[in-house]
């Protein structure tokens, strides 16, 4: 049964020492809080839910009693409650009423806050442009409950006449799809037909990054001598020996431990109940980078720049095109080519999606039934990772045509 009352907090004072009145809701033993505009100047003066001990007590009081039995009625207009937790019961009554229907930039908004909250700054900024293509097609805000599939399909054409790419309209549009959805299933928002359902968004095209082995082994054997070519080189090697790690997980790692990393991938962090966690042994040719550029106070790779990450991703872009220039690679390159290189190789070399998808951290939400019965574990991850280093090293070894080759593959 959940529960709500006025509370404080006070491990979250001020900087001036003040407090913020909050709603807590108690459910499954688990507590959320709202916040309110309710200021009050010392733990003093409050007590027992109440504001004491200040002029406008009573008017303050009798407004937190309003509102407070405005969230009671919104929680007990909730239907199966027992299906929600603590924090889904929080959304749901600080951003719905019974007689209140949300906007779509109220719903984006939240949602934006929380990428925000979760460090999806990337994705946050994404939504918020969306966001603001989208307004000025409606000339303001809309309910949520308004748009239709017309509104959709004239937002389709309204992106087609500002001459972007068919991959930029259809990212516009799956992200206005994305808060549409979320308004149904976070904000209990009832549509009774979904705009959606017969707009066809197209798939995003698929980058052709890959390069070749050749482009590989130019890269981790070449010797530069500029601290910023050395950086390129190492990073791109990184990301390619560790499974395709994602920059922004990359630096984030404390690799004190030197022989196992675990991670979550920023992008997928609390998009799933359940996180993806990666975990696989550092292959012994990381090693030497690693220890190279490691802060031993911190765990994790320093460079020596004071940069933003979005700068230092910036920076490290250009750095890997002025390697390869220097190194006379006419393949397109980017930092994500070792990820996507790394994927590929692997399911060249027949290795199964799922354990592909485990090490590049994705979720296995879509490999059926079968997920219910198997587990990728860190030890097929580790076994992975060597043998795409291992073909790196040896292509010949791995032919089709050789006999060798197809004994690896039939674990003869």
């Amino acid at each position: 049964m959940a529960t709500i009352k006025l509370t404080i907090i006070p491990a979250k004072k001020l900087k001036n020492g003040s407090h913020k009145i909050r709603i807590a809701i108690c459910h499954k033993q688990v507590t959320s809080y709202i916040v309110t505009r309710f200021v009050i100047d010392s733990e003093s003066q409050f007590k027992n839910g109440q504001v004491v001990k200040r002029n406008d007590a009573a008017i303050i009081n009798t407004k937190l009693r309003n509102l407070l039995n405005l969230y009671q009625e919104k929680l007990d207009n909730i239907r199966n409650i027992g299906l929600y937790t603590s924090a889904q019961l929080k959304n749901m009554l600080e951003n719905s009423s019974s007689d209140e229907i949300p906007t779509f930039a109220e719903i984006c908004k939240l949602y934006i806050k929380t990428l925000l909250e979760n460090n999806q700054k990337g994705y946050a900024g994404i939504m918020d442009r969306s966001l603001r293509k989208f307004t000025e097609f409606t000339n303001g805000d809309l309910l949520i409950t308004d748009i239709n599939k017309d509104i959709i399909s004239n937002y389709d054409k309204f992106l087609r006449k500002k001459s972007l790419s068919k991959a930029s309209i259809s990212i516009e549009l799956r992200n206005i799809k994305t808060i549409i959805n979320r308004a149904i299933k976070e904000h209990n928002v009832i549509i009774q037909e979904h705009p959606f359902n017969s707009i066809k968004i197209s798939a995003s095209r698929v980058r052709d990054i890959c390069v070749s082995v050749e482009t590989i082994n130019m890269i981790r054997l070449s010797n530069p001598t500029s601290k910023k070519l050395v950086m390129a080189r190492d990073l791109f090697c990184l990301s390619f020996y560790l499974g395709g790690i994602n920059l922004i997980d990359l630096l984030d790692i404390d690799f004190r431990n030197m022989n196992i990393i675990s991670y979550i991938r920023q992008k997928a962090k609390n998009m799933t109940d359940e996180q993806v966690v990666t975990s696989f042994d550092i292959p012994e040719c990381a090693k030497p980078i690693i220890k190279r550029w490691i802060n031993n106070k911190t765990g994790k790779l320093d460079f020596g720049y004071k940069l933003s990450y979005n700068n230092f991703r910036s920076y490290l872009s250009k750095c890997i095109q002025k390697m390869c220039e220097e190194l006379g690679i006419k393949e397109k390159v980017v930092y994500y080519s070792a990820r996507k290189t790394f994927a590929q190789m692997a399911s060249e070399l027949g290795v199964p999606d799922s354990i592909i998808d485990y090490c590049l951290g994705h979720s296995d939400t879509s490999r059926g039934v079968i997920r219910y019965y198997t587990k990728v574990r860190k030890q097929q991850a580790s076994c992975v990772i060597n043998l795409v280093i291992d073909y790196v090293n040896n292509p010949d070894k791995y032919d089709i045509s050789n006999l060798q080759y197809i004994k690896l593959i039939k674990g003869e």
